[in-house]
């Protein structure tokens, strides 16, 4: 019965895994949520994001009182002092001691206080680095997928090139085989129509380079299979970006994470400086505790029982000498209980401390020093993020205007020579033109078509960039 179990779980999984279909379909959004979830630079933002919300817990929980428990056992031979009497014993003692203390920080410069903002400031940046992780490796995906498709785009241009040319060939071939065409025509168009192989070889080959960049970036193994939702050029928009330069610049500085994080670094550091600066306070503090002890050499006397002794003394009386009697207690040495040490040797103490810090090497002082070293230097970082970003947005920008100019120059440039390559192809066939004008003809048309679809692509992906800077990117 178990061979049969395994043997029809085994036909099962194959049954199954025949069922599952041979290709993958992916769109936009799942390659987006995928590269998140695998890329290791998102990961490791997340574990410095995490760090830092633990840490400003940890200063939080420093506002509480500290409360903390001991207990001692231990056994003791030779000449040692009884913990129970304070004297000097020659015998093995078992001792124990139990204690409880706690102590709350009543005033020191305000450093916990300011070690919760800075350590919050610091936890608020972490969140935003993890935001501007998982922004930088969207934008990477939207540009590889885009342009997967753009390559797409380019192969099925490329074998629409090629139908063109092998429709234009047979023809030929039937013309040539009756000499009702010249040779050089029919050979002119069978070499176009190995360019035009070409052509579609090399596009093949960019589909695969571009696939694999999409998935190298989604942190996934390369599979032929995988296969994109489409998305055609012509449905892209094509409205020129709206905003200025300035504008985009603006819009970076109040959404951009990465400027949000250097900026709360920055307060953050401000904040550092007076955590070192309460240091040069006096601290004040409340401690207070209970403790008890047990010995096993503690002994106590309990009295059992009187007995009269005579004391060798008398007294006369009247018929004679009288002896004097006196009452003698007779105690038990027996040894203290457990519980009874514990309660009686309980006790308890508050003090309230004052530590005044005088000369310790001008430790605080170099601290704080350092600390206005810190602070500086993330000013220094603010202000090079802001420069850097001004620079990136202006290139950005520049990019997409050029990218929108030539893309309303191949528009036209497209039309004229789809419209020049109609009429060529119409002489062509009527023997009215070489094929040396067809073919230059057909190669404009080509040529124009593959720069249009790399220029439509190139546009809406600056689009994006810019998107990416103002924080309103979208799929």
């Amino acid at each position: 019965m178990r061979y049969l179990l395994i043997l029809l779980s085994f036909f099962w999984s194959g049954e199954l895994l025949a069922q599952q279909p041979a290709d993958s379909v992916y769109n936009l959004q799942q390659c987006i949520d995928i590269a998140i979830k695998n890329n290791l630079t998102v990961k490791r933002s997340e574990l410095d994001m995490e760090r830092s919300r633990i840490y400003w817990q940890q200063q939080r929980a420093a506002l509480l009182p500290s409360l903390n428990g001991s207990v001692n056992h231990g056994i003791s031979t030779g000449r040692s002092l009884d913990p129970f009497t304070n004297t000097y014993l020659n015998q093995q003692i078992s001792f124990a001691d139990y204690g409880v203390n706690a102590n709350l920080i009543l005033f020191n410069g305000l450093t916990i206080q300011n070690s919760i903002r800075q350590t919050s400031l610091a936890y608020q940046a972490g969140r935003m680095d993890f935001e501007q992780a998982k922004n930088d490796i969207t934008l990477n995906v939207i540009t590889a997928y885009l342009q997967v498709i753009n390559n797409v785009d380019l192969l099925t241009q490329g074998n629409n090139q090629l139908e063109v040319s092998k429709q234009q060939l047979q023809r030929l071939q039937v013309m040539n085989a009756n000499g009702a065409v010249k040779p050089s025509d029919y050979y002119d168009v069978k070499g176009q129509q190995a360019t035009d192989q070409l052509t579609v070889i090399n596009a093949k080959n960019g589909l695969i380079a571009s696939k694999l960049n999409l998935l190298q970036t989604m942190n996934v193994a390369y599979s032929k299979d995988i296969t994109l939702q489409r998305l055609n050029a012509t449905e892209l928009p094509a409205l020129k970006f709206t905003q200025t330069a300035n504008q985009v610049y603006d819009m970076a500085l109040q959404n951009l994470p990465l400027v949000k994080a250097v900026a709360l670094r920055r307060q953050s550091a401000e904040k550092a400086v007076k955590v070192r600066q309460g240091a040069l306070f006096p601290t004040i503090s409340l401690n207070g505790g209970l403790a008890t002890r047990y010995s096993s050499a503690a002994r106590r006397s309990v009295l059992i029982d009187t007995v009269e002794v005579n004391t060798g003394s008398y007294i006369k009386t009247g018929t004679g000498n009288q002896a004097v009697y006196s009452t003698n207690p007779i105690y038990n040495n027996e040894k203290i209980s457990y519980g009874d040490q514990f309660k009686n040797n309980y006790n308890t103490q508050v003090n309230l401390g004052l530590q005044v810090p005088i000369l310790n090497g001008f430790l605080n002082r170099n601290r704080v020093a350092l600390a206005k070293i810190d602070l500086q230097e993330q000013r220094y970082t603010e202000e090079t993020t802001r420069i850097q970003l001004k620079q990136n947005v202006e290139q950005a920008y520049n990019n997409m205007s050029a990218a929108y100019e030539r893309f309303q120059v191949l528009l036209e440039q497209t039309e004229a020579f789809k419209e020049s390559f109609r009429t060529a192809e119409i002489r062509f066939n009527a023997g009215a033109l070489n094929s040396v004008d067809y073919i230059v003809a057909k190669n404009n048309l080509d040529r124009a078509n593959n720069n249009l679809i790399n220029a439509r692509y190139d546009y809406y992906i600056r689009t994006k960039i810019l998107n990416y800077y103002t924080g309103n990117l979208t799929l």
